[in-house]
Parts: C-alpha cells; sequence; structure tokens
C-alpha cells in the first residue's frame, strides 16, 4: 500500500489477524429464557442463516440425530425404574402378607444395572451432540468474522459516513457472539424437546389415558402463562439492549476524547450522561428479569397442581388395581420431564428469537451495497518500458466538469475542471468546506461522482482497477495513522518489500531519522496503540517517510506540516520540493505561504474555481487569492 489512510478506517486497516473465538451455551432456569430484541423479518432471516450452516449440514443432521438418541434413552428410564418399583413393592406385600417370597434384590440390581446402562448411553450421545454443536457453532462465528472483515474494506466510504464505529464493530463482536451462544443452544433443545415431549406423551399413554388428559389439561395454562410473562417483559428486555447500546457508545466516546474532555472540564456532564444510560439501564434490566423471573414460580405452582390431581386419581386407580405403584411413580416423572418440555419451547423461541435478530444484523451488514465492482481496461506499466497494453503513468491529470455531493441532493462540487500536466505542483485553496479534500477523495476514487470525469493520461480513472489507481498516490493526511508496531515498520507499511536501508533512507529524507534514533530502540521502539509515545510533530514526520518510501508517481499532501515546528517544517519543505521534482503533486493548504512556488494555485468555493494561476498572478488580480493571502496578516479587531 502506497497511501497514508484516513484515521477513519483504523478498524479496517490495521493489519492485525483476526483470530476465532469459541462459544459457550446457556444453561436452563430464568435467565435461560429472558427476551431479546426481535429480527424484523424472521423467516427470511432464518432462511438466510439455514443456507449459510448449509456448509455444515452433516454435522447439524448428526446433531440432530444424537439429540434424539440421548432423549429416547432418557425417556425410556421411568419406564424401566418402574419395574423396579414394582418388585420392591410386591417383594415388601409378600413380607408384609407373610409369605415365603422376600424383595428380589437380584432381579432389582438387574433392573438398575440396565437403568444406568441407559442414562450412561443418553450422557454419551448428549455429549457427543454437545461437542460437534460446539464446534460448527464456533466455525460458523470464525467465517462471520472473517466474512465481516473482508466486507469491511468492500465498503464504499459513504456507508461509513452515515454508520458508527461502535454499531459496525457490534456487527464483529456482540451479533456474531450471540449467533454463536444461540446456535449452539437452539438446535440441540428444539430437536430434544420436541423429541422429549412425543415420547413421553406416548409413555404416559401407555400408563394411564385419564391421568394423561389431566396431564394435557396443563399445557393450555403453562403456555398462557409463559406468553403473557413474555410478551409482558419483551418491552422492557427492547430498552434494555438500546440503552445497553447508548451505554457503550457513550463510554467508547468519551474515552477516545479523555483528552479533550479533562480540557473543557466536562467530566461532570460526562458522568451525569453515562448516570442516565446506567439508570434506565438498571431499571429496564430489573423489570425485565423480575418479570421473566416469575416464570418459573408460576410454572411450578401450575406443575403442583397437576401433581396433585395426578396422585389423587393414581391412588384411586391404583385401589381399584388398574394402574400399579410403580405406574404412578413413572407416570409423575414422565409428568415432570412433560412439562419442561413446554419451558425449554418457550425459551427457544425466544432464543430463535435473538438468533434470527443477530443473524438479520449480520447478513444486513454483508448485503451492505458494495464499491462498484472495478471493470479494468487500462493495464499500468509500474517501471521500465511499457509492454503492448501497458500504459506509462506520467502524472497528466484532468478534472471535466466534475458534480458530486455526498448526499445526491446537496452538491459540494458543481462544476469543477482542470487541466494538470505532469510533474506540476498545483495547491487547492479555499475557505474551510470549499471542497479541497472533497477533490483529492474523488482522484483517488473513494467516491463515485455524480457527472463529469476525471482523467489520467487521457483515461477515466473508472477504466482503472481500484488498486492499480490508488497505488499510483502517496498521501500524507493532517491526521496521522500509526498502528501498534515498530517505527521501522511503520515505515515499511508505505512499501512492504522495502529493505531496512530503504527505510532509513527515507527516513532520512523525511528529517525524521535525528529523532528516532534519539527514541529507545530507535527504529524499534513499538508505538502504542494510540501511539502517544510519540508527538503530534514526530508522527507526521513518520507518516511523510512512508510516503516518500512509497516512490509515488503522484503525491497528496493534505496540510502535511501542519503539526510540525517552522524550523522543521523548513527542512520538511525542502525533502518535500525534492521529492515533489518530476512529479505531479497536489497540496492543499490553509498556510498559503507554503505554497507560493506552486505551478499552479487553483481557488475553490463552493465547490467552484473561482480563481486559477500562479501566486503572482493571483496576487496582481488582487481578487479572491489576493484577499485570501492578505487576511493572514490582518489584526482581528476584538
Amino acid at each position: 500500500m502506497k497511501k497514508e489512510n484516513n484515521s477513519n478506517n483504523q478498524p479496517s486497516q490495521a493489519p492485525r489477524p483476526m483470530k476465532p473465538r469459541g462459544g459457550g451455551g446457556r444453561g436452563h432456569g430464568p435467565m435461560a429464557m429472558m427476551p431479546g430484541e426481535k429480527a424484523k423479518d424472521f423467516k427470511n432471516s432464518m432462511k438466510k442463516l439455514i443456507a449459510y450452516l448449509s456448509v455444515y449440514k452433516i454435522q447439524i443432521i448428526t446433531v440432530m440425530l444424537f439429540a434424539m438418541l440421548s432423549a429416547v434413552f432418557t425417556i425410556v428410564g421411568p419406564k424401566v425404574l418402574a419395574q423396579a418399583t414394582n418388585e420392591l413393592f410386591s417383594g415388601m406385600m409378600n413380607i408384609v402378607s407373610g409369605g415365603t417370597q422376600g424383595i428380589n434384590f437380584t432381579r432389582i440390581a438387574q433392573i438398575l444395572m440396565l437403568l444406568l446402562g441407559l442414562y450412561l448411553v443418553s450422557t454419551l450421545f448428549m455429549y457427543l451432540q454437545g461437542f460437534i454443536m460446539t464446534d460448527v457453532s464456533a466455525k460458523v462465528s470464525y467465517d462471520l468474522r472473517n466474512a465481516i472483515a473482508a466486507k469491511i474494506n468492500k465498503l464504499p466510504l459513504k456507508y461509513f459516513d452515515t454508520t458508527t464505529h461502535g454499531e459496525v464493530l457490534s456487527r464483529v463482536t456482540n451479533d456474531v457472539d450471540m449467533l454463536n451462544q444461540t446456535l449452539n443452544q437452539s438446535i440441540t433443545e428444539i430437536i430434544s424437546s420436541i423429541t422429549t415431549m412425543i415420547g413421553v406423551l406416548i409413555m404416559m399413554l401407555s400408563i394411564s389415558w385419564s391421568m394423561t388428559l389431566i396431564a394435557l389439561g396443563i399445557l393450555p395454562l403453562s403456555f398462557i402463562l409463559v406468553t403473557f410473562t413474555v410478551k409482558k417483559s419483551q418491552k422492557y428486555f427492547r430498552a434494555q439492549q438500546e440503552y445497553l447500546g447508548h451505554l457503550n457508545g457513550h463510554v467508547e466516546e468519551m474515552y477516545g476524547g479523555h483528552i479533550v474532555i479533562k480540557a473543557f472540564n466536562r467530566e461532570q456532564q460526562s458522568i451525569e450522561k453515562f448516570e442516565e444510560y446506567n439508570n434506565e439501564l438498571f431499571r429496564s434490566g430489573w423489570k425485565s428479569q423480575f418479570i421473566s423471573g416469575l416464570m418459573m414460580p408460576m410454572m411450578h405452582f401450575v406443575t403442583n397442581v397437576g401433581y396433585v390431581l395426578i396422585c389423587v386419581l393414581g391412588a384411586y386407580l391404583t385401589t381399584r388395581g388398574a394402574l400399579t405403584v410403580g405406574g404412578i411413580q413413572a407416570f409423575i416423572q414422565y409428568l415432570r420431564s412433560f412439562t419442561q418440555p413446554v419451558t425449554q419451547i418457550a425459551n427457544i423461541t425466544n432464543v430463535l428469537q435473538q438468533t434470527a435478530a443477530a443473524s438479520e444484523r449480520i447478513f444486513e451488514f454483508l448485503d451492505e451495497q458494495e464499491e462498484e465492482p472495478d471493470h479494468p481496461r487500462v493495464s499500468v506499466c509500474w517501471n521500465g518500458k511499457p509492454q503492448e497494453g501497458q500504459l506509462q503513468i506520467e502524472g497528466n491529470v484532468e478534472f471535466s466538469h466534475v458534480r458530486f455531493g455526498y448526499d445526491p441532493n446537496k452538491m459540494i462540487i458543481n462544476d469543477f475542471s482542470a487541466v494538470i500536466h505532469k510533474g506540476q505542483k498545483v495547491a487547492l485553496v479555499g475557505p474551510t468546506g470549499a471542497g479541497k479534500t472533497t477533490i483529492v477523495k474523488l482522484l483517488m476514487r473513494f467516491y463515485e461522482l455524480n457527472d463529469g470525469c476525471i482523467l489520467i493520461e487521457g483515461h477515466d480513472i473508472r477504466e482503472f482497477a481500484r488498486d492499480d489507481l490508488r497505488s499510483l498516490f502517496g498521501m500524507v493526511l493532517q491526521d496521522t495513522w500509526l498502528y501498534n508496531n515498530t517505527i521501522m515498520e511503520n515505515i515499511r507499511y508505505g512499501k512492504l518489500d522495502a529493505t531496512d536501508e530503504e527505510v532509513i533512507a527515507a527516513a532520512r529524507a523525511a528529517q525524521a531519522d535525528h529523532f528516532i534514533r534519539t527514541l529507545p530502540d530507535s527504529y524499534q521502539m513499538i508505538l502504542n496503540e494510540e501511539a502517544t509515545n510519540v508527538s503530534q510533530g514526530q508522527k507526521q514526520l513518520l507518516t511523510i517517510a512512508r510516503a516518500i518510501l512509497s516512490d509515488p508517481k503522484i503525491l497528496i499532501l493534505d496540510e502535511a506540516t501542519s503539526s510540525v515546528d517552522t524550523r522543521t517544517e523548513i527542512l520538511i519543505q525542502k525533502a518535500m520540493d525534492h521529492l515533489m521534482e518530476g512529479r505531479t503533486s497536489f497540496v492543499i493548504a490553509h498556510r498559503l505561504s507554503t505554497i507560493k512556488n506552486a505551478d499552479l494555485i487553483l481557488c475553490l468555493d463552493q465547490g467552484d474555481i473561482v480563481e486559477q494561476g500562479t501566486h503572482e498572478e493571483l496576487l496582481k488580480k488582487g481578487g479572491f487569492y489576493a484577499n485570501l493571502y492578505n487576511s493572514q496578516f490582518e489584526k482581528i479587531a476584538i
């Protein structure tokens, strides 16, 4: 890469590898049933997720099979245990009635061993399905993070103009983690719950159809209670998620600007804003968790009422000889197993909503419109004599009736036309908001034009591949961008295959070598995450060295010397003059004294060129440029 990147793009440009993050499932109980954000389009979101998961269909089918087998072996358990209960009861009755036969402990031991085997097999299947599903969900999270990271670099800059950094980062962290956890939980639970409900219902019918009717009578009441609780708590969970986002955004914003906050003594206002969000988060969180916490006590109450009714009916049937004691014991166990899936299904419904909401946000991001695809018709010659079909870049640039606005309904550049010949030093001057920086962003095709065209060597920039086009430029911005690595590697970012000697030579040309050698570890000193262990002026020197190392065809300097002292500015200006020899250069300047030697000065005002010429020519006109230049020396009346 051969250009200095805008600091707004730091998350997507820092050369740090993405690491996979595993996830885990959530347990059962009231906290497991907390509703989350609902998807706007549940059906389509789940369709996209299922399509994405099709790569792992064999593993998922295996998980479903193991979940069903685990549930089946668990379901058979109470029926087998009932045999042991009947053996024990019949033995006790023989002893009480004075019979010769007592309790058959051998038979009971055999039954219990069989029961132990069933539960061990069930546990094995449960472990296997959990292991496979955890692996699948971790890989899905890994793939999605990679897809999001790749997508970030394909999105046009206008997307980031309308989307906060926190929102983009939330897709990579919160949404992917949510999908990981809910995916791991929902698939296995929904299969085991449905299997358990069907299997338990069959077992209960095989024991007693009349008691089964009572058990089924509990279901509608249970569903009503669950639905009521979920609906009541839903709005509070939405508010909780909303204020959690506000709180995270506020903390990120305040942390990023903590120096400014301290400088203006705004700590108290920041704390008050934090407390406002935190209090709302506390209130909504407390209400949501309290209401959802009522679900389990209500479910237990309904279940216990069912137990009482079934015990009464079971005792009556036993006295009539229609049911054994082991049958009652097995039925009560099945009843407990029958009501649990009701709660689980209610939980799964919510979990699926969370899964859909997270996947919707992720796929919504992945489906964002990317930069217009390249249709390169021009091949660039980098060194030596151009081959057939290759274009030799000399630095001729033409703007032809360029119109552009970040908002299509509000033009910033109205009708910009200019011809720049190779080797010319072109200065763009004008008041703030005149469109100077926008012009160079359009030149590098960070944004697409609304109308007109920009030509390099007579070819529309849309005929170049973006990588080829941007590699022609060396760019130094007023806002520096350095990353957590050595000074040597930060300079080498301009030319990744540069030798150490080439890096040092670039630093010397940028007047940075002297101060670098005075630092601890010299070129091997590691800059911290925000590069605050060097001064602002030193950071600017490093970015200039990076641009020099890239040896670009066209230079763009946006107030490149604004952060250095006057003496260093003179030295850098000499180095820049040497660097700009034979190269086309665009210089954005507010201090007009730095561009006196420009070959062409373009004066912009409200998106139009109002004057153009050399420094002397424009001063003689006594117009816009002259007023702008002389205003530097005027005293402001107070």
